[in-house]
């Protein structure tokens, strides 16, 4: 059965607490397209997390935004199902 991203994003959320972490909502209004959420990771590394369903496609706006935060030197992460973001999470353990 397909994950829904709210699933997704419960997973994320716990396993980033389970870290000593937050994993915040981020809305910014008047930005559409703005990442799901920000990853505060102990260390202070900071992610910019965009979610979607298996097979789901970001926005056009939703591209240019998480362009937009990589070429400020952000770290983003745009994070396409269950596997997508347990790889996630090994890599920013890792």
């Amino acid at each position: 059965m397909e994950k829904r991203e709210r699933d997704i994003e419960s997973g994320l959320r716990r396993q980033v607490e389970k870290m000593g972490g937050k994993f915040m909502k981020f809305t910014s209004p008047g930005n559409d397209g703005v990442p799901d959420r920000i990853a505060i990771l102990p260390g202070g590394r900071v992610w910019f997390v965009e979610l979607k369903r298996e097979g789901e496609k970001p926005t056009a706006v939703q591209k240019w935004q998480l362009e937009q935060l990589r070429k400020m030197g952000c770290n983003v992460a745009l994070i396409t199902g269950k596997q997508e973001a347990i790889d996630w999470i090994r890599e920013v353990i890792g």
